[in-house]
């Protein structure tokens, strides 16, 4: 029981489980309405699993800087042995591909490309600095673009706009880690902002990038591509934003990565409900 305990939290439940509310938001804007039922959950649990493969993938690559940054981790902990979360992550990974083979050829391409990205960054850039930012945040926009792609229209605008949403949010948040992170970040030589530059310089740039996100989430409003009602989720995210910002530029480490993740919930939960409007409203 330990041992499955052990794997679940190596999901990070939350990450994978956001992954999959983009992609079906990403249906969402490309076609104004929902799609069919089958594509919307076999779309979100592809990316919930090549997701949540990747995040495992993440744990196996840094069980030593995790011992430093993060040692009450399955796989530091000793919950999970490093060839079983290795495995977890192989399954996954399939589970995802065939997933995302049910939908279409298009959706199966895009699931390789992210694949491989998040093995290239686990194996190899993580440790590059900003160059491994922006390949995870690619990523994470990408999720919207997945959803576009389900539907047949990956070059909707609203789509696009999102999906650059989305990705600056993650940049942000990566920048912001990487300052929580800096202890066990040395041990693997990273080229982080954080460890070239300062923590305080770190946590500057990635607060400009948020600021430019909250601006970014206006344009859809000026551009009258939605109702008012949809300034909803919109605030909540925003909200949530400026107030982990705050909080985040004045804290320690550990409180630091309290409010990155809070970033992250109140993104999703602005999504979830955007979405829930959009199915009240029909």
């Amino acid at each position: 029981m330990k041992k499955i305990k052990g794997l679940i939290r190596l999901l990070r439940f939350e990450l994978p489980f956001s992954a999959g509310v983009c992609v079906v938001m990403g249906q969402l804007l490309a076609l104004g309405k929902f799609t069919s039922l089958v594509v919307t959950v076999f779309g979100f649990a592809s990316v919930f699993f090549i997701s949540a493969s990747i995040l495992v993938l993440n744990d196996y690559f840094d069980i030593e800087t995790d011992k430093v940054n993060a040692p009450h981790r399955p796989i530091p902990s000793g919950l999970v042995a490093p060839v079983d979360a290795l495995m977890f992550s192989i399954i996954l990974m399939f589970a995802g591909l065939f997933l995302s083979y049910m939908i279409s050829i298009a959706t199966l391409i895009c699931s390789v490309v992210l694949i491989i990205i998040g093995f290239l960054y686990n194996r190899k850039l993580k440790k590059s600095g900003w160059p491994g930012n922006v390949m995870v945040s690619f990523s994470v926009g990408m999720t919207f673009i997945y959803g576009g792609i389900s539907v047949g229209l990956p070059y909707n605008k609203e789509v696009i706009v999102f999906a650059l949403i989305a990705a600056l949010i993650d940049l942000g948040e990566e920048i912001a880690a990487d300052a929580m992170d800096m202890d066990g970040d040395k041990l693997i030589n990273s080229n982080s902002l954080a460890i070239k530059y300062g923590k305080q310089a770190a946590l500057k740039t990635s607060s400009y990038i948020f600021i430019l996100v909250i601006l970014l989430t206006s344009v859809p409003f000026i551009l009258n591509w939605f109702a008012a009602i949809y300034l909803v989720p919109i605030l909540i995210m925003d909200t949530a934003i400026v107030y982990s910002l705050l909080k985040l530029l004045k804290s320690e480490n550990d409180k630091g990565r309290k409010y990155i993740r809070w970033i992250y919930l109140g993104a999703t939960f602005g999504i979830i409900v955007f979405v829930m409007i959009k199915f009240i409203n029909g």
